[in-house]
């Protein structure tokens, strides 16, 4: 089969597109023809060497890629053969081996591909759906909300985006560059703005004087403490990335942030788990993401590339030039 490896960490260049051999299913596993393969920012890390939760460093070579969507071609030994023959998707967890024709999963993982959706939305919703699910379990958003959302155009804020409209609140949209504004704003945002001009602080004065209830922080850096200063008395700021960096408040800022109320909460990792509940809480998020795509109300948006081109791909989305979530394709 057609594959990316990686041999040594490094550049995105280190990524190679070779043969190999194709994976074999073990007791309870199902082999995938991958139709599409979820690239995440954790694995230009991970590629580069960096590691950093929630997942180590792989050992090499090594097939990346955690989320894949395609037809069970194969079953290992004692698993359910209703599986064969259908689309299914599936967030592979710690294992890599994504980024390939064919690839192995535990059956117990497994979700069949809702109708109406194809492989590429479904691999968006596996795992870019479930954080979003996730991150919306700490904010109670409704008709007093005033959502600010940076990086709106990409995987997580456009869901963020399209879920703050449906439950009725207002959303101020933060993107770079005015295509992708303009995205936020197809996506239903009342006020979108280009991050990189200057006066977007002033835009946001201008039209909610008395502030924003609610933060969705991916972004960190001078960006989430200009946005810190747009909200309103007892307003939340959930922090979920640092793409721009981390934010390295004063002490006179953290003073200002507790006089006025604004709590600060990341929301990733074992909090988010706590909150869903259950016995299998990601799932719980995964078959939550998997149905609100199915009946319309989020919809992924995506940049698609061809498997062989899955350098040109992490070199894209390290350098923010591209839309929604990211995903490869084979045989595209």
């Amino acid at each position: 089969m057609n594959a990316v490896r990686l041999h040594a960490f490094g550049p995105a260049e280190n990524l190679t597109y070779e043969r190999t051999d194709r994976p074999v299913p073990a007791p309870g596993q199902v082999r995938i023809a991958v139709a599409a393969a979820g690239v995440h920012l954790l694995d230009t890390s991970l590629r580069q060497g960096i590691q950093g939760p929630p997942a180590p460093l792989p050992d090499l070579p090594t097939i990346p890629g955690r989320e894949v969507a395609g037809t069970v071609d194969a079953l290992g030994p004692g698993t359910d053969p209703a599986w064969l023959g259908r689309p299914v998707v599936v967030h592979l967890g710690l294992a890599p081996g994504g980024y390939a024709e064919y690839a192995v999963a535990d059956a117990a993982r497994l979700h069949p591909v809702p109708d109406g959706l194809d492989a590429a939305q479904a691999v968006a919703m596996i795992g870019t759906g479930r954080t979003t699910l996730g991150i919306l379990q700490f904010a109670d958003l409704g008709p007093d909300s005033i959502a600010l959302i940076p990086a709106a155009a990409g995987g997580i804020g456009t869901l963020l985006v399209q879920y703050a409209v449906d439950a009725g609140a207002t959303v101020v949209a933060l993107a770079g560059g005015p295509a992708k504004t303009a995205r936020a704003a197809a996506n239903g945002a009342h006020l979108a703005l280009d991050y990189t001009d200057p006066g977007w602080p002033d835009a946001v004065r201008a039209h909610h004087p008395a502030g924003a209830t609610v933060l969705f922080d991916s972004v960190g850096g001078e960006t989430a403490r200009t946005a810190l200063g747009l909200l309103a008395p007892g307003a939340q700021h959930l922090v979920f990335g640092w793409s721009g960096g981390p934010l390295d408040l004063t002490d006179t800022e953290r003073a200002d942030l507790t006089a006025r109320g604004i709590t600060t909460q990341g929301v990733l990792g074992p909090v988010m788990l706590r909150r869903a509940g259950g016995d299998d809480p990601l799932r719980l998020l995964e078959t939550r993401a998997l149905a609100e795509a199915a009946a319309g109300r989020l919809r992924p948006a995506l940049t698609r590339y061809p498997l062989a081109e899955a350098a040109a791909a992490h070199h894209a989305l390290e350098t923010r030039a591209t839309t929604g979530k990211v995903v490869l394709e084979p045989g595209s």
